[in-house]
């Protein structure tokens, strides 16, 4: 097969622009080929790093604006007492002050730069109603369509994955933040993600909605929710159980491809380069993730890369069930669902009593140290100095 070849200035250009960045953020190039470098690996927050600078660069006046609501809604760590947390899933509403709430966090906290969501969502803030602060956001999305490790562990044929994909979501942003973050908040978050409310909100809001690429009307049952850990396997996930029930299965690793490692403004470029030579750049609502790394796919090889769309970060996926009989469902789909039926104030109790209470003293001693203005100084001044 012949290799593509630069053809015009604008792409060199382009590509040189591509090379700069890459380096940046770790990778070593070799010809048409490039790869994360052994410092890069070990590092993987810094490589994440202009991503995300390039997002918080584009909110900054909302960063610095919303700095009182966010700060009025958080809580000193000598203030909070673990035993009397108290936890509630507040769907976000557009325009309430709760988007405001997910927003600035989802940009700001994080080390994995914020993605637009695409198709169905529903997003969540893990409220403390005792001490009226801010345990951590749930963020759901469209899943990918077609993701080998999770067809190949649920055994989803290719003519039924439209089928079963539609009947479940994938978590864009699931943990806590400060101060809970360092009393395991983010395994209570996970875990509350299980809760029957998601399962019920998803049944009400999503009854008889028509599929958008296929126009079908599918059962509106969120039989299952897979996530990735952003660095590999994440100990947030693991051994996430209530009682005996496992809520979370490791189910393998994803194959390195994706988007990140291209900023906004060079994806803008490769639109333009590939519309200008013909090719369908829609996007849009029903041309979600897959869409745009296809895009990069075809943008980089145009310039001459080799692999174009590999960031070379293997993620682990996790996935949540909420059938008991999930694989047995998908076997034969005349079958009903063995729900599990799970209460948050039973999450929540087992969370205290099997991570938190034990651990207690220890606990308290490493929250005693957060001071929420201090916090929030110094995540205006790293904005401010973006």
């Amino acid at each position: 097969m012949t290799k593509p070849t630069i053809q015009t200035a604008a792409q060199g250009s382009l590509r040189r622009q591509i090379e700069r960045t890459l380096r940046k953020q770790g990778y070593h190039l070799s010809g048409n080929k490039f790869s994360l470098t052994d410092d890069a690996l070990g590092n993987l927050r810094k490589t994440h790093s202009l991503a995300k600078k390039e997002r918080v660069l584009k909110q900054i006046e909302f960063i610095r604006d919303q700095a009182q609501l966010i700060r009025e809604h958080m809580i000193d760590g000598k203030d909070l007492s673990i035993k009397d947390i108290s936890p509630v899933l507040i769907p976000v509403a557009a325009g309430s002050d709760e988007e405001k709430i997910f927003r600035w966090w989802n940009h700001v906290w994080w080390s994995v730069p914020y993605e637009k969501a695409y198709g169905r969502q529903m997003r969540y803030i893990v409220w403390d109603k005792h001490h009226k602060a801010v345990i951590g956001l749930i963020g759901l999305q469209s899943p990918i369509l077609a993701w080998a490790p999770r067809d190949k562990y649920l055994d989803i044929p290719p003519s039924k994955r439209d089928y079963w994909v539609n009947q479940s979501m994938s978590a864009q942003r699931l943990g806590a933040v400060p101060p809970y973050n360092s009393i395991l908040g983010g395994k209570l978050v996970a875990m509350l993600m299980t809760c029957n409310k998601l399962r019920e909100d998803f049944r009400k809001k999503y009854s008889h909605k028509a599929t958008v690429l296929r126009g079908r009307e599918l059962p509106a049952r969120l039989l299952f929710i897979t996530t990735t850990g952003a660095f590999g396997k994440s100990s947030i996930y693991n051994r996430l159980k209530l009682k005996d029930e496992w809520l979370a299965k490791f189910i393998g690793y994803s194959n390195g491809f994706g988007s990140f490692h291209i900023s906004n403004e060079i994806y803008e470029k490769i639109l333009i380069m590939l519309e200008e030579g013909g090719a369908n750049v829609k996007r849009g609502y029903g041309s979600g993730p897959s869409r745009k790394m296809r895009l990069i796919q075809d943008g980089m090889a145009a310039l001459g890369y080799e692999n174009g769309g590999f960031h070379g970060i293997r993620r682990a996926i996790y996935l949540f069930p909420f059938a008991k009989n999930l694989p047995d469902l998908i076997a034969d789909k005349r079958r009903r669902p063995a729900w599990s039926s799970r209460k948050a104030s039973d999450l929540t109790d087992f969370w205290k009593d099997r991570w938190i209470l034990p651990r207690a003293l220890e606990r308290s001693e490493q929250l005693r140290d957060f001071d929420k203005n201090r916090f929030m100084n110094e995540q205006i001044k790293e904005v401010s100095c973006s």
